[in-house]
């Protein structure tokens, strides 16, 4: 019984249902979708042999290195709001099996700096790209005008969202208003 809750509880979002059976089918598509990823991302995780943490460990791992930024244990910690301890565990593991590989800052003689190695990249890769290519397939095969509607509700339905809960302000971000 508890498994059939889980694998229908995507289902039962509303508080006020669609006003219509077509904004009841859309909405229903949208959270089908949101839980085809989740599935689709825990597949790759369990596949991958690595524990939630160190999955996510990696992949913020990954895209910071993507984006040119270093990260150390103290911004894993954070980043998966873990003690110390906790992180100093998930890392050993991830230099262990070989997804990371520790180096010393250029800066700062005390601190680390984590960095993937290819092997976590492509595994990592690996597990995004099926979800991806399959959503890029469909839409692909979908008329211009469709994906322009489809485009525009995605893009209404996740404005709404982040005005309704702002995201935290990335400390990466240079706020020009300020100089």
């Amino acid at each position: 019984m508890p498994l059939t809750v889980v694998r229908r509880e995507h289902v039962h979002l509303y508080t006020r249902q669609p006003r219509s059976e077509a904004a009841k089918a859309a909405v229903d598509a949208l959270l089908r979708l949101q839980h085809a990823e989740e599935q689709h991302i825990e597949h790759a995780r369990v596949e991958s042999g690595l524990s939630n943490n160190e999955f996510l460990a990696v992949r913020y791992l990954l895209q910071a290195h993507r984006d040119g930024r270093a990260m150390g244990p103290k911004d894993l910690a954070v980043m998966l709001a873990v003690s110390n301890a906790s992180v100093t565990k998930i890392v050993d593991g991830l230099v262990e099996k070989g997804h990371l590989v520790r180096s010393a800052h250029p800066t700062d003689r005390r601190a680390q700096v984590l960095e993937p190695t290819d092997q976590a990249a492509a595994r990592i890769d690996e597990s995004y790209a099926r979800f991806h290519e399959i959503v890029v397939r469909v839409v692909d095969a979908l008329p211009e005008a469709d994906n322009e509607v489809v485009a525009t509700a995605l893009r209404q339905v996740v404005d709404a969202l982040a005005e309704a809960v702002p995201e935290p302000e990335d400390e990466y971000t240079v706020d020009d208003t300020t100089a």
